[in-house]
C-alpha cells in the first residue's frame, strides 16, 4: 500500500512541476502566442510549425489544444486551420520527454536554489523564471523517485499481475496507456511513468511504446471535454484531433517491433529509447499526415456534419 501512495503522490509532484513550468514559459511568451495562431496558420505547414514552437514553449499539448479549440469556438481561426496546429502539438510535446531523458539529476538542487532566489527577489518579471527553474526541477526529482519508488510498486500483487499482463500484450499496454492518460490528462506524465519503469526493468521497450502510444490516444480526451458548448468549430476540432492519435497508432501497432530495433539502435538506455520513439512516431504521423490535411478536414466535416 505504501509504495502506492508514494507513487500517487510522485505523480502529483510531476503534474505541479509541469504546471509550474508552463505557467512561467506561458507568462514570458504569452504576449505573442494567440498572435501567432490567428496569423500564422492559414496554410496546414505553417500551422504545423506554429504547433510545434508553441507546444514546445507551454510543454504541453494539452493546453495547446485547448488553447486550439478556444480560438476556434471563438471563430479567429476555421476549423482547418486547427489541423496543422494538431500535427504541430503531437511533435513539440516530444522535446519534454526528450529534455527529461537527459541524466542531469544533479542539477537538481541548483535548479531549486536559483528558482527560489529569483522567486524572493523583488522584481516580478524574474517570477516567471523561478517557475520555469523549480518546475524542471521537480520533474526531475519526480522522474527518480519514480524509479525509487517502480520496483517496490511492482512487487505488490495487483501491479504485478498487470504488469505481467502488459510485457505479454501490446492492445493491453495500448489500453492501459489511453485509460492512465484520460485519467491524469497529460500524456507526457505517462510517458514519463514508463520510461521510469523501464529504467527500473519492470517493463519491456515494446511495453513501453504501447503505453506511449495509448497515451496519443488518451490525451485527446483534454480536447473533447474544452470542445463541450463550444460549438460546431470547436467540436469539429477535438474529433478530428481524435481521429488523428486514433488512425496514427492503429497503423503503428503492427511497426511497434520495428520501432523498437530503430530506437535500441540508437541508444543502450531503454528510457531514452522511449524518448526516441516518441519522437519517431509523431514526426511520421505527422509528416505523413501534412499533405493530406485539408482532405483530412473535409473528411471530418463529412463524418460528423450532423453533430
Amino acid at each position: 500500500m505504501l509504495p502506492i501512495l508514494f507513487f500517487i503522490l510522485f505523480i502529483g509532484i510531476f503534474i505541479i512541476g509541469m504546471t509550474w513550468l508552463r505557467i512561467g514559459l506561458f507568462n514570458i511568451a504569452s504576449s505573442k502566442m494567440e498572435e501567432w495562431i490567428y496569423r500564422l496558420t492559414n496554410t496546414p505547414i505553417k500551422g504545423m510549425i506554429v504547433g510545434i514552437v508553441i507546444t514546445a514553449i507551454l510543454q504541453s499539448s494539452s493546453a495547446v489544444m485547448v488553447l486550439t479549440v478556444g480560438l476556434a469556438t471563438s471563430r479567429l481561426i476555421t476549423f482547418r486551420q486547427t489541423i496543422g496546429i494538431m500535427l504541430g502539438a503531437n511533435i513539440g510535446t516530444t522535446f519534454t520527454l526528450e529534455i527529461i531523458s537527459l541524466k542531469i539529476d544533479y542539477l537538481i538542487i541548483p535548479l531549486i536554489l536559483i528558482g527560489v532566489i529569483l522567486y524572493l527577489l523583488p522584481f516580478q518579471k524574474l517570477k516567471p523564471l523561478s517557475l520555469v527553474f523549480i518546475g524542471i526541477s521537480m520533474i526531475f526529482l519526480s522522474m527518480q523517485a519514480f524509479e525509487w519508488v517502480a520496483t517496490p510498486l511492482a512487487e505488490t500483487n495487483w501491479v504485478e499481475e498487470k504488469i505481467i499482463d502488459m510485457n505479454s500484450s501490446i492492445l493491453f499496454s495500448t489500453i492501459i496507456g489511453g485509460i492512465l492518460t484520460a485519467i491524469i490528462q497529460s500524456s507526457t506524465v505517462v510517458t514519463g511513468i514508463a520510461m521510469s519503469f523501464l529504467a527500473s526493468d519492470i517493463i519491456q521497450i515494446q511495453t513501453g511504446i504501447a503505453i506511449m502510444l495509448g497515451a496519443n490516444i488518451g490525451t485527446c480526451i483534454t480536447s473533447l471535454i474544452a470542445s463541450i458548448g463550444g460549438g460546431k468549430e470547436a467540436k469539429l476540432t477535438a474529433y478530428a484531433h481524435i481521429w488523428l492519435n486514433i488512425i496514427g497508432v492503429v497503423c503503428f501497432i503492427p511497426f511497434i517491433p520495428a520501432l523498437s530495433e530503430i530506437a535500441s539502435s540508437m541508444t543502450n538506455q531503454t528510457d531514452v529509447q522511449l524518448a526516441h520513439a516518441s519522437l519517431l512516431f509523431n514526426v511520421i504521423c505527422s509528416l505523413v499526415a501534412l499533405p493530406f490535411a485539408l482532405p483530412f478536414g473535409r473528411f471530418i466535416e463529412w463524418l460528423h456534419k450532423g453533430k
